[in-house]
């Protein structure tokens, strides 16, 4: 962008529309980081709860595992691990928040009714069974918490590349338009001050010619 615009009423135009153009920019921006500021604490409080949750459910999860090692064997646990089936499948979608596109996860149930876990009921006790359920809680939750940590990820980036485009704007782009503005406006006043003090420079030389035209006619008149 040229720093010595044309002064003419046609630039000044355009420059006074960028400068409006960039300051409307820079409202729309501020109030998209405001917006994405909100929904980033607010997604960070739900994963702050899942996060505690979770932890509380691994205690629990593993508690369960120890109680069911002191009932049956660790080759008949890690026998019953191998025969669940596999984990539930995850069908990924994607929400739009303030122009961020965010994943979001959709899964098939991961709690399991007990016969169709895999592994055979006859051979185990309800021990192995609340193990299941337990660590089948867990992996809801794991589910949950990498949605909303994953957005996180997300928003910082995109609140960190709108800080920088509303910095840019508020500290670089509007106060040099701004300036292009005022410089073309000034470049116009000085030219119209130096038109009318040729206009008048003009005017007083015409009538010094009239002046002393009309005293030549008097002369000749007089002569004559």
């Amino acid at each position: 962008m040229a720093d010595d615009p044309n002064p003419t009423r046609m630039e000044l135009l355009k420059a006074k529309t960028r400068v409006k153009l960039a300051r409307k920019g820079h409202k729309l921006l501020k109030q998209k980081r405001d917006a994405l500021i909100l929904e980033f604490f607010k997604i960070l409080g739900k994963a702050q709860d899942l996060r505690s949750e979770l932890n509380l459910r691994m205690k629990s999860a593993y508690s369960s595992l120890a109680v069911a090692q002191a009932y049956h064997p660790m080759q008949e646990i890690e026998s019953a691990a191998l025969a669940v089936k596999r984990a539930p499948g995850v069908h990924v979608e994607v929400r739009n928040i303030m122009g961020v596109k965010i994943p979001s996860l959709e899964t098939s149930e991961a709690k399991k009714p007990l016969l169709t876990r895999g592994y055979s009921i006859v051979g185990t006790s309800a021990k192995i069974d609340e193990v299941a359920d337990s660590f089948e809680s867990v992996l809801d939750l794991v589910f949950k918490l990498s949605e909303t940590e994953n957005a996180i990820r997300r928003l910082i980036l995109e609140i960190e590349k709108t800080k920088r485009r509303v910095n840019s704007l508020e500290f670089v782009m509007i106060p040099r338009l701004e300036k292009q503005a005022r410089m073309i406006s000034f470049r116009l006043e000085e030219m119209e001050r130096d038109s009318f003090v040729m206009l008048k420079t003009i005017k007083r030389k015409l009538e010094k010619n009239a002046e002393k035209k009309n005293e030549s006619e008097e002369i000749l008149d007089r002569g004559s």
